[in-house]
């Protein structure tokens, strides 16, 4: 029972090994392919992407202040990470909302109107060719601030993923490393020696020696 239990100590110490191995290359592997995504879509942060501009446009553009404003900076930088990804994000969508006014899509009317305020009454939109109401452009702002700003976060979660799986990658090439030194050194060999430390020491026992009488 114990040589099957050491040979069962070395498969899993390989099991695990090879498991950490192919997580951490696979995690490697990820980031760069983020990495490179990001690079060919050239992006590079405006120059009011610090936490202070961003605050004074919100401001000049009366946006509420229960807002949340970015807290970092990624103005002149190349967005080529996970991180500045999601950073610049968060800058895409107080932009949106400079544009419209502090409103999110689903708080803005349907159909535009001539004087940019907009409706959700058909019979007050503006028409077009075919006599249908125009949608309200300024939704349009938000459906393509959402899209990228998803495909970004998207960009940031699955850099934080393969962060993880090399992390985890890690703890099994420990795990692996620790359960053939275990093997090896003969923990499941010698059942004493691997348990002995569980074991109570019993206290010695001094015998008493016989009085001898005196004369």
């Amino acid at each position: 029972m114990r040589k099957v239990l050491e040979i069962g100590g070395f498969i899993a110490a390989i099991v695990l090994i090879c498991f950490g191995v192919a997580s951490i290359v696979m995690g490697v592997n990820g980031r760069s392919t983020v990495q490179s995504t990001l690079n060919q879509e050239q992006i590079v942060g405006t120059p009011d992407m610090t936490p202070t501009a961003i605050k004074a446009e919100a401001k000049d553009a009366g946006l509420s202040s229960s807002i949340s404003l970015p807290t970092e900076s990624v103005a002149g930088l190349p967005i080529n990470s996970g991180e500045r990804a999601r950073v610049f994000a968060s800058y895409m969508r107080i932009h949106a909302l400079e544009a419209t006014g502090g409103l999110t899509y689903a708080q803005m009317p349907r159909f535009a109107t001539t004087d940019g305020k907009g409706t959700s009454d058909a019979s007050l939109a503006l028409k077009g060719e075919n006599g249908q109401p125009l949608d309200n452009p300024l939704r349009q702002v938000w459906v393509t601030e959402t899209a990228l700003s998803t495909a970004l976060n998207t960009s940031y979660m699955a850099d934080q993923l393969s962060l993880f799986g090399i992390v985890v990658g890690i703890a099994l090439l420990l795990s692996g490393f620790g359960f053939g030194v275990l093997a090896l050194g003969g923990a499941l060999r010698n059942r004493q020696s691997a348990l002995g430390f569980l074991k109570h020491r019993e206290p010695r026992q001094t015998i008493a020696k016989p009085m001898v009488p005196t004369t």
